[in-house]
């Protein structure tokens, strides 16, 4: 039997929210593992001005699959706050 720690989980899904576009950081992670399954709480900042909806779909969706895949473990719940707006990259325009 494999164990994988809370600690390996909360890293792995860290991550995997880190790689859905409109994600900003720091992303905050605390996992309950119990058995083979495991329920995730995100604390999550989206770039400006990205739509906040889109993007925790995108993430939630995006860490299921991802959570499961590397780990084995049955991801039974995934709640997310927006913790901010954070500020996107400057837009391109002509300089004068």
């Amino acid at each position: 039997m494999t164990t994988v720690s809370g600690r390996a989980v909360r890293r792995i899904a860290a991550r995997a929210a880190r790689e859905v576009p409109g994600v900003a950081e720091p992303v905050r992670v605390d996992a309950e593992v119990s058995g083979d399954r495991t329920a995730l709480d995100i604390r999550l900042p989206v770039r400006y001005p990205e739509p906040v909806g889109q993007v925790t779909d995108a993430c939630r969706a995006h860490l299921l699959r991802r959570t499961e895949e590397l780990t084995g473990l049955d991801v039974f719940r995934i709640d997310i706050v927006v913790t901010e707006l954070a500020a996107g990259p400057a837009p391109a325009g002509r300089v004068r």
